[in-house]
């Protein structure tokens, strides 16, 4: 399902742009909802993949996000944003040249990646063995994935409780974004990704690498980092006012 609030922007004159949400794996479009609210100058939508079935069907319903803001009287750019998986997927709209800007959290151009590389993302073997388990016991194989997403000490000031209950996809949904992660891949198109990127990562990132985000950094044209030490796979989270403001300082400049 896509979220459009197209009264809004036909009726709201001055706008630095709209952006398009897209959530990590497993996890509800309301974990954006106070980031926005610290934007009212950009209008937002989103797209929700909770209740996919296939990874063809998450991937069209990006596309269709796009499609259905390019038919609409806009004003101002279009900024994609991404966190996890969807910068995963931000970053191959943004490939296909859907994208003014692109503001990505914790994000890759590649998930899996080989032994060798394993401070780059995760090998292939442990997401199949995610994909068997939920079969089994969703719950146990969201909750360790959650587990990892926060520091020792990111856990022990509370991070973690203060994230929506587990629960929010279809088990064909947590399937299909696994299967985009296992096989989509970016990282030979960085280049031709010339519009402007907004980077935010954790330093202690187990789940996307901060390598991940250096290989984009070095890789993206315009790209600019934000980095936030000692800090895991939610990097936005508790400092949502801080990212707010860089964001749009960011964009000020482009």
């Amino acid at each position: 399902m896509i979220v459009l609030d197209f009264d809004l922007v036909e009726t709201q004159q001055q706008t630095s742009g709209t952006i398009l949400w897209l959530c990590g794996w497993s996890m509800p479009d309301a974990v954006f909802d106070r980031t926005r609210e610290l934007l009212p100058d950009f209008h937002h939508i989103s797209v929700d993949y909770s209740e996919a079935d296939s990874p063809e069907k998450m991937l069209l319903l990006t596309e269709i996000a796009v499609g259905d803001f390019r038919t609409k009287p806009f004003h101002g750019p279009l900024l994609i944003g991404g966190w996890s998986l969807g910068g995963l997927l931000a970053l191959r709209l943004a490939a296909k040249g859907f994208a003014d800007g692109l503001v990505l959290f914790a994000a890759t151009a590649r998930f899996t990646r080989s032994k060798e590389e394993s401070d780059l993302g995760w090998g292939d073997k442990y997401i199949r063995k995610m994909i068997a388990g939920l079969v089994k016991d969703r719950q146990a194989v969201e909750t360790k994935f959650r587990k990892q997403m926060f520091t020792e000490t990111e856990w022990k000031t509370d991070h973690g409780d203060s994230f929506p209950l587990i629960g929010s996809w279809t088990t064909p949904a947590l399937i299909a974004g696994l299967q985009i992660l296992r096989n989509e891949e970016c990282l030979s198109q960085l280049k031709s990704i010339t519009c402007p990127v907004f980077l935010v990562h954790g330093t202690e990132d187990s789940i996307c690498p901060y390598g991940a985000t250096s290989e984009l950094m070095a890789q993206l044209p315009k790209a600019k980092l934000f980095t936030i030490p000692a800090c895991g796979h939610a990097p936005f989270l508790g400092r949502e006012v801080q990212i707010a403001d860089e964001l749009r300082r960011w964009w000020d400049e482009q």
